[in-house]
């Protein structure tokens, strides 16, 4: 591919009818180098495009040794071949793309923020900015900026320069890649922006719609910014919606109030579980003295709904009271069977061992070392065959 292709000389071709002008497979997967294409090949931090190639689909698009390959999830013929590109795609990451550059020539000119890297996700892009920290009233001011250019519907525009004809621009640029030969393509929003980049973008502000900054993050002395353009910010603010009206049906609460009533729901229940855990403490309080009084050397309980904090309180319990025992404990949690075994100070049980044994007739996993060996099983229906292999006086 000699020329420019079409997907830089009309971002908004959607269809394309060219050639394969080489067809291959190479471990297991199909390639093909096209006459033209409307797909954007993955770089400068903007995905590849999307679509299909006589019906079948383009799984990947990249520019390898100087041509852009095609991968193909079934092979191609060489000949004519009809593209469609997924403009749904294609136009969320122009979205996308465009609003980087106006958020990063606004941060940077009208707030001194540079912008050090972007990074387009699936669902939410960021840059990573060269300051310590924004406040609310930062991000509102730049948010309300970026609104106003958006409003003014500027238009966009891109052009290649040679290194003569760049050297003359005024560019916003983190510089040229190493070794670059050739001319220079420059991307323009008129009044605001010339920038070094070979990605697609929209043809005015206006196409983007809205853009919102959702939070920031701190990163290597800097931050990272996270933000939505366009069709992203009402598909985000629908789903907001829906969870929002989710949580007035639940809570009983208008919009205003349901942080308010859910933080009050939040204390109660942790005032339940404290209530909880000292109820919990105190049966393992009375427990403990009947079963470490109990005859013979082991004591064996089922302790039903309990978790494994509980077993271990219980038999720390035990074993300081009669510290020549051993314990062996089970219980029922989160719907699977949790098991501990333990020996006082003045036995000489090989717990480790016993412990192996015991995981393997329970079908459990389970680890421990010196006094104590636990785990977790599908269920207890084991349990009396690892009851055999304990020492029982």
């Amino acid at each position: 591919m000699n020329r420019t292709p079409s997907y830089e000389r009309d971002p908004s071709l959607r269809t394309l009818d060219t050639r394969v002008l080489r067809a291959w497979v190479e471990d297991g997967q199909s390639w093909a180098v096209l006459e033209d294409t409307v797909l954007y090949p993955e770089g400068g931090g903007q995905p590849c495009d999307r679509g299909t190639a006589n019906g079948i689909e383009v799984l990947e698009v990249r520019t390898h040794a100087g041509e852009i390959r095609h991968r193909l999830a079934a092979p191609l013929a060489e000949g004519p071949v009809a593209l469609v590109l997924d403009w749904a795609r294609r136009f969320d990451h122009m979205q996308q793309h465009t609003g980087q550059h106006l958020l990063t020539a606004l941060a940077q000119d009208r707030f001194g923020w540079a912008t050090t890297a972007f990074h387009l996700g699936e669902e939410v892009c960021d840059v990573e900015l060269a300051v310590p920290t924004l406040t609310p009233g930062d991000r509102a001011r730049l948010e309300e900026a970026i609104a106003q250019e958006i409003r003014a519907a500027r238009p966009i525009r891109a052009r290649r320069v040679d290194a003569e004809g760049y050297a003359r621009e005024t560019v916003r640029s983190r510089g040229l890649p190493e070794g670059h030969v050739g001319d220079i393509r420059l991307v323009e929003i008129e009044g605001v922006d010339l920038n070094t980049c070979g990605g697609t973008h929209l043809q005015h502000t206006g196409e983007l719609e809205a853009l919102a900054l959702l939070g920031t993050e701190a990163l290597r002395g800097g931050l990272r910014l996270f933000f939505v353009a366009g069709g992203r910010v009402r598909r985000r603010l629908g789903i907001h919606e829906a969870r929002t009206a989710a949580l007035r049906g639940l809570l009983g609460a208008p919009d205003a109030e349901l942080v308010a009533v859910l933080q009050g729901k939040l204390d109660q229940a942790l005032g339940a579980d404290k209530r909880l855990r000292r109820t919990e403490e105190e049966l393992a309080d009375a427990l403990a003295g009947g079963l470490a009084a109990a005859p013979g050397l082991l004591v064996e309980a089922h302790l039903g709904e309990r978790d494994m904090a509980f077993l271990q309180r219980l038999a720390r319990l035990i074993l300081a009271a009669a510290p020549a025992k051993a314990v062996f404990l089970t219980a029922e949690t989160a719907g699977q069977g949790i098991f501990l075994l333990s020996a006082g100070p003045d036995t000489a049980i090989d717990i480790p061992a016993l412990g192996r044994g015991v995981a393997e007739a329970l079908g459990a996993k389970g680890g421990g070392s010196g006094r104590t060996f636990q785990g977790k099983a599908p269920d207890l229906a084991g349990r009396s065959r690892a009851l055999a292999l304990l020492p029982q006086a």
